[in-house]
């Protein structure tokens, strides 16, 4: 059985949306990838007083950090993406299970980047866990040892695979020169927003000027008129107008 607070805690932070606008507000305010990294949101143990959510970096970060407050000793992963490596992180934990079960311990996936809020029991070598969430499935394989296959989709399609862990993981002082790294990747040239509402179901996805809606049916894509945008970006992902404006801002200059 998963700790209570851990789930609390997954909970908490599932209400976060998943955003690169105050990343790139605050790349360009300080000119740095590292003065604006020490500036994230992610350092502040309350959620509410975020000024968005922030990426996959942000999230996983956060979440190591008050697992540590918790007394636990939690992993760093980086996720690779065929040629793309260190591009994505998440989390393992190691659990002693009650004294009165058969397992020793449970070692637990958590991918709050990739909107995936539930902690998921890793699979052992050659083997697979299928996790029917919504609107995406997901399935844990571990087909090479020791490193961890993620793959999601819907439940009427074939998954896709997603990202791959080494589960050895890395350590803080790798984390962060990776985390600095991604403030030069692609996406930063572009909005990307991305929440779930869990309580339906239902997975809002926007990048560049398309909204994506899903859900357990099916999807819907829509294109958003750049005069609605703000309007539109601040009601769906629960973010304040004036962070959607300045990133936006930001974006036209460059």
């Amino acid at each position: 059985m998963i700790p209570a607070q851990i789930v609390a805690l997954c909970d908490r932070l599932s209400e976060v949306t998943y955003e690169n606008l105050t990343k790139i507000i605050r790349y360009a305010r300080t000119g740095s990838a590292d003065r604006a990294q020490k500036l994230d949101d992610s350092h502040q143990n309350d959620v509410d007083h975020w000024m968005g959510g922030g990426t996959c970096f942000s999230i996983t970060w956060h979440l190591y950090q008050q697992l540590q407050a918790m007394g636990y000793q939690p992993r760093l992963l980086m996720g690779h993406k065929r040629n793309h490596r260190n591009i994505h992180c998440a989390l393992s934990l190691r659990i002693q299970q009650d004294c009165h079960t058969t397992l020793d311990s449970t070692t637990l996936f958590f991918d709050p980047g990739y909107l995936i809020f539930d902690p998921l029991e890793i699979p052992p070598s050659q083997a697979k866990s299928f996790y029917p969430l919504r609107p995406n499935a997901v399935e844990l394989r571990q087909e090479l040892p020791g490193v961890l296959a993620l793959w999601t989709g819907s439940l009427e399609q074939p998954l896709k695979l997603r990202f791959e862990f080494p589960l050895a993981g890395v350590d803080e002082q790798e984390f962060h020169v990776h985390w600095k790294a991604s403030f030069h990747l692609e996406m930063m040239t572009y909005p990307v927003l991305n929440r779930l509402d869990r309580s339906q179901g239902i997975q809002y996805y926007y990048q560049k000027g398309n909204l994506v809606t899903r859900h357990s049916q099916g999807s819907t894509l829509v294109r958003i008129d750049p005069g609605d945008q703000v309007k539109v970006l601040s009601e769906t992902f629960k973010l304040d107008a004036t962070v959607i404006q300045d990133a936006l801002g930001i974006l036209q200059k460059h």
